[in-house]
């Protein structure tokens, strides 16, 4: 039996204990003296939306399996003039020996295919005023390059009509080089490049802003049409993003747009870089302007709003100036972005050194003062609002201006601005 002194024992010891627990539960919970989280993550909440979920490609500081990879890039090809004589005579050969230099140590390598690719012949050619089409032999030779995925979206992609596409088709499958940016129908057009570099999940993906008006209705691929993955109308190129960003460690989007031989971005490109980096994407990559325009970074995503002619006929400057631009990024964060200066020597690109190659540089860089780009990455411009919400375009007002085109034509530019995000364009030639 227990005596009282015991018991009594027993009760003040409770009562100090309970004491003792009030006075540390009040301390962890009303005086600050819990426990307290790190610098780094006190930053880390400041400056990130608390709506990214933190192990997923959603989140702007995804990181992939923490490996860099290298892509790069050059602008646009075609298999006109010198280069197609090259082309005839000895198609693995075509595009020269130096290729590989300017890609040196990129794991994918792109450019924009600025040309149909048919049988050999171009079947139903389009009303504009420059036909460009090259035969399967073309695949080859970029393939025999080192070029890895090519781009047809561009306002060349179906100059010899639905015949020539179907067979441009036909030779991209049968040779199994991968082409983006043009389909069967839409869903093939806006269907991404998709490639595992070192553990990285890459995307790819391509659109073009540029299409003759006269053939916007008959070049936009469609669930029911074949043709160009068109962005004049963003929308689908964007939601097309949205959708990859899920899975892929790193999405790059390859455009055709501006206007030809601006040196700085028209108004419509600033809109659809920002649409896209809120997105998810993390390289936008540009051609058409046919001379290099500036690059740079768009929060922490790289833009580069065009690098020039890569293999072109057009022989004066500056539509000489050429270039490569090696990217190396580990998941979404770009750790290094370089510019390889070249000119084009009869169509083909030969790498600049010394004296001549730093004016380029320096070029290349000046360039980026009329952009809305910087020379360091800043904080993430991407949004959770932007990578999961379904993207709609608003409804586009349209003007017509004229400016020069290749070889010094005039053409007729229809640029339907929109009232808020992107501001769209299409032109011939």
């Amino acid at each position: 039996m227990v005596s009282r002194r015991v018991r009594r024992r027993r009760r003040q010891v409770a009562v100090v204990g309970g004491l003792i627990i009030v006075f540390l539960l009040y301390v962890a919970f009303f005086s600050g003296g819990g426990p307290k989280a790190p610098p780094s993550a006190i930053h880390h909440h400041s400056t990130r939306p608390l709506a990214f979920p933190a192990h997923s490609p959603l989140n702007p500081d995804w990181r992939g399996d923490g490996k860099p990879v290298t892509l790069g890039f050059g602008g646009d090809v075609h298999f006109a003039g010198s280069v197609g004589i090259r082309l005839t005579n000895n198609p693995p050969t075509a595009l020269g020996d130096t290729v590989g230099q300017l890609f040196s140590g990129a794991q994918l390598r792109m450019v924009n295919l600025e040309s149909a690719l048919t049988g050999g012949t171009c079947p139903q050619p389009q009303t504009k005023s420059f036909i460009f089409y090259a035969p399967p032999t073309a695949l080859t030779a970029l393939r025999d390059a080192s070029i890895t995925v090519v781009s047809q979206a561009n306002d060349h992609g179906v100059d010899c009509g639905p015949t020539g596409l179907a067979q441009g088709l036909t030779a991209e499958k049968e040779a199994g080089f991968p082409v983006v940016g043009i389909g069967s129908d839409a869903a093939q057009a806006f269907a991404p490049y998709r490639v595992t570099i070192d553990g990285q999940r890459i995307a790819v993906l391509a659109a073009t802003q540029v299409i003759a008006s006269n053939l916007v209705s008959t070049w936009t691929a469609t669930s029911s049409q074949g043709g160009v993955a068109s962005a004049l109308n963003p929308t689908q190129l964007i939601r097309a993003v949205q959708a990859v960003r899920r899975t892929a460690d790193t999405v790059v989007v390859y455009l055709h747009w501006g206007a030809e031989t601006n040196t700085c971005p028209v108004p419509q490109q600033a809109p659809l870089a920002q649409e896209l980096v809120k997105a998810g994407a993390d390289v936008v990559i540009g051609s058409n302007a046919h001379v290099l325009l500036g690059g740079g970074y768009l929060g922490d995503a790289y833009v580069d709003y065009g690098l020039g002619n890569f293999a072109f006929y057009d022989n004066t400057a500056p539509e000489t100036d050429s270039g490569s631009l090696l990217i190396t990024a580990i998941g979404r964060h770009i750790v290094a972005a370089t510019f390889r200066p070249a000119t084009d020597v009869a169509g083909l690109p030969q790498p600049l050194s010394g004296t001549p190659a730093a004016a380029a540089l320096q070029s290349w860089n000046a360039a980026r003062s009329c952009t809305n780009l910087s020379a360091t990455p800043t904080t993430s411009q991407a949004s959770e609002r932007g990578e999961t919400i379904p993207f709609v375009a608003p409804t586009p007002t349209t003007t017509t201006t004229t400016a020069p085109g290749p070889g010094g034509a005039t053409t007729t530019t229809t640029s339907r601005a929109q009232s808020t995000t992107t501001q769209p364009t299409d032109n011939a030639g």
